[in-house]
Parts: C-alpha cells; sequence; structure tokens
C-alpha cells in the first residue's frame, strides 16, 4: 500500500473510532457497519460506571436518589459527554436544583462555595463567599469553610 493510501485508511479508520466513541459516549448516531445491540449495551455499561463514579464524588446526591440514582443519572447523561465525575455530578445537581433537599443541596451548596464554575470551563478555587445552605450559612474564608446557624458537623 502506496503512503498516500496508508493515510487514507488510518483517516478512515480514524473517524469510524471517534463515531463509535460518540455513539457509546455522547449520545452520537450509530456508525455504519456496527451491530447496534452491542453498541448499545457498551454505551449502557459506560453510563453506569459513569454514574458509580459520580456518586464517589457526589455521596449526598447519589444516596437522594436511592436506588434510581444510575438509571436517573444515565438518562440525564447519556447525550452528553463526560466532562469528569465532579463537573458531571455538579451539572446533574444543577439541573436538578429544584429537586435536591437535606444532605443533597447541602453538599451543592458547599460545592459552590468553595469553586467558581460557570458550566463550560473548568471550576477553580475561591478565596472568599458565602452561601445559604439547608438550615444555614456557609463562609469561605482563608480555604476555609464554616457553617453558621446549622446543625454542629
Amino acid at each position: 500500500m502506496s503512503e498516500a493510501g496508508g493515510e487514507a485508511w488510518d483517516a478512515g479508520l480514524a473517524a469510524a473510532q471517534e463515531a463509535l466513541v460518540r455513539a457509546m459516549t455522547a449520545g452520537g448516531p450509530m456508525p455504519d457497519g456496527f451491530d447496534g445491540a452491542a453498541v448499545r449495551a457498551a454505551a449502557h455499561g459506560i453510563l453506569l460506571k459513569r454514574a458509580g463514579e459520580v456518586a464517589r464524588a457526589w455521596p449526598a446526591l447519589a444516596a437522594a436518589y436511592g436506588t434510581s440514582w444510575k438509571a436517573e443519572f444515565a438518562a440525564w447523561a447519556a447525550p452528553r459527554p463526560t466532562r469528569g465525575s465532579f463537573r458531571d455530578g455538579w451539572d446533574f445537581a444543577r439541573a436538578h436544583r429544584e429537586g435536591l433537599a437535606g444532605e443533597a443541596a447541602r453538599e451543592l451548596a458547599l460545592a459552590e462555595i468553595g469553586w467558581a464554575y460557570d458550566g463550560a470551563s473548568a471550576p477553580r478555587r475561591r478565596r472568599a463567599a458565602l452561601r445559604r445552605v439547608p438550615g444555614g450559612v456557609a463562609v469561605l474564608l482563608g480555604g476555609r469553610v464554616r457553617i453558621l446557624g446549622g446543625p454542629p458537623r
């Protein structure tokens, strides 16, 4: 095979691999030539793995959903590419903010006091902030968070 033919083959393979990864991780269309059932099964497995990783980063959020956590997260995450478990959890929590209560709402509030995150750029640490949390107010100053008015922790 000539060098130019090899480059074209490599480019075609790379495009097929990219389409397959997009179908499995970001809700992309099924590429030609692949077993749809097998790709969907692999994609579902990847979503469940993502749900487990997000649950480790956001334990109160996952606990708030109980046994429905993996299904809820997978349904939300299916059309979205991963941006890492911390950001995926934060994006999920923001999208479901109205339904959060107790420790899950507190977990989100504490993330928002400690980090600046616009939903697009990578989160960055804050130096000072003030946020309401269930049962009180959280104050971030000098890298330390204090909860005022809430139950002792």
